[in-house]
């Protein structure tokens, strides 16, 4: 088996197993306009899908970070999710994952564009020792999301991603003057009658609030038909689906390092943008697959996912997008 694997395509994207440095290497540099991934975090316990000590981690993670950075078109951007962590053995909160975004930064040329917060409101405790056996500490329910970019002007559109009105700012548009009159509040904020103008949706704020449900869609489906495990820490797709929608547009590249169940994947190809996925597990890889299998029986299942366990790869659609992959690569 090589040490990479074309594992399966679809009409906008690619899915490859192996070393996601080795894989963005093949890449064009200035090729990428969106890089967007979910590593494994740098957690005390170990997980089934690997994760790096906290002394570690940073500097696994700077590795692919300056790669993303040479790959990256001029106005691209990077979007990185990673959770927070507790000291060993104390209720004390590491700084790994705030001491990234400035090693990111200060040496690899990186700017913070925007910090993002996700709140999963479905999370459950953790972690069990402070917040449920002892009792000293809040459930830990929210995630750094960091928004870096390769220029201080990366393309971005607030406008697409824009969140629906509250019933009282419904109220106030249907009739303006009964709710506010335009003048300089105490604050300073001139408030004029644009502001009762209707724009088709709010601007959404950095806490992105999405819960991470998702128990019984095709993908899960497709692991519980072949036997196995779902990957454990997936993120739900309304996650990727604000920043491809925010940072990119139809038929621009969408790059994901840590695939895992290949949700990205899934959304960009949903939204028309072209992707790839990369991720070192080819169990996990050739899971992923079932999100692009609609409507097929337990038997095509099955095939599909031993033919691409076994090393060769499986087309769902005939891919009518270029791909700055070398032809070496495969």
């Amino acid at each position: 088996m090589t040490d990479m694997l074309h594992s399966y395509s679809t009409q906008y994207g690619e899915a490859w197993c192996g070393d996601s440095l080795k894989l963005l290497e093949r890449l064009e540099d200035n090729s990428i306009n969106l890089v967007i991934t979910s590593p494994p975090f740098a957690l005390q316990r170990k997980k089934e899908y690997g994760n790096k000590e906290q002394h570690e981690y940073l500097d696994w993670i700077t590795d692919f970070a300056a790669l993303v950075h040479r790959k990256l078109r001029d106005d691209g951007s990077f979007v990185l999710d990673i959770g927070g962590a507790y000291q060993k053995g104390t209720p004390t909160r590491s700084l790994y994952n705030f001491r990234l975004p400035i090693r990111f930064c200060d040496e690899l040329g990186f700017f913070l564009a925007e910090d993002f917060y996700w709140y999963n409101p479905s999370k459950l405790p953790s972690p069990i020792e402070w917040v449920n056996k002892r009792k000293i500490r809040a459930k830990d329910a929210v995630n750094n999301v960091w928004w870096f970019s390769k220029t201080e002007w990366p393309k971005a559109d607030i406008s697409k991603v824009l969140a629906p009105y509250s019933d009282r700012m419904k109220k106030l548009l249907e009739d303006p003057d009964s709710f506010y009159k335009p003048k300089v509040r105490p604050s300073g904020h001139d408030i004029g009658k644009s502001f009762g103008k209707d724009n088709g949706g709010a601007i959404p704020s950095n806490l992105l609030q999405i819960p991470n449900t998702e128990s019984n869609g095709a993908y899960v489906k497709g692991c519980k038909a072949v036997g196995v495990k779902a990957h454990p820490a997936r993120f739900p797709s309304k996650l990727p689906e604000f920043f491809i929608k925010y940072l990119t547009e139809p038929n621009d590249l969408v790059v994901d390092i840590f695939a895992g169940s290949n949700t990205t994947g899934q959304v960009a190809e949903t939204l028309g943008r072209r992707w790839m996925s990369f991720d070192l597990d080819l169990q996990y890889v050739a899971a992923s697959s079932f999100r692009f299998i609609d409507e097929l029986d337990e038997n095509d299942i099955q095939s599909t996912f031993d033919k691409i366990l076994s090393g060769a790869h499986v087309a769902f659609e005939k891919r009518q997008v270029s791909l700055p992959f070398a032809a070496a690569a495969e």
